[in-house]
């Protein structure tokens, strides 16, 4: 099991410069963009509550982390809260790798299916 790379305290007492070093080796070490994408989103929340800024913290890592690593459910779930980061153009492409059109027809089907399946039954049921 591994050790996580921050305690809470040091998330929201650190300073910038000495999180910077610290989740830029952390990466470059491990490769692990889940983990960094959620320490990063971590410090949105310091951003957002403390008085340090901390907007487009390591945009640069954060672009390699949706542009060229491989997807992956973290990065999928945690995508939208990068969007900032990116222009409308790169947040496309950044959109269609993350959700494959596989994605896009398994949730047509699913639609589809509880539309013409199960309200239909519903109304008979009722009656």
């Amino acid at each position: 099991m591994t050790e996580a790379l921050f305690t809470p305290r040091q998330v929201f007492s650190l300073r910038p410069k000495t999180l910077e070093k610290r989740i830029d080796k952390h990466y470059q070490e491990s490769r692990d963009a889940g983990s960094t994408i959620q320490i990063l989103i971590a410090l949105q929340v310091r951003d957002e509550l403390g008085e340090e800024d901390f907007s487009f913290f390591m945009k640069r890592l954060v672009r390699k982390l949706f542009l060229e690593t491989k997807t992956s459910r973290i990065l999928r779930r945690y995508y939208f809260y990068f969007k900032h980061y990116f222009s409308s153009d790169e947040w496309k492409v950044v959109s269609i790798r993350l959700f494959s059109i596989k994605t896009y027809i398994t949730e047509k089907i699913e639609k589809f299916y509880t539309q013409f399946m199960k309200e239909p039954l519903t109304r008979l049921a009722g009656s």
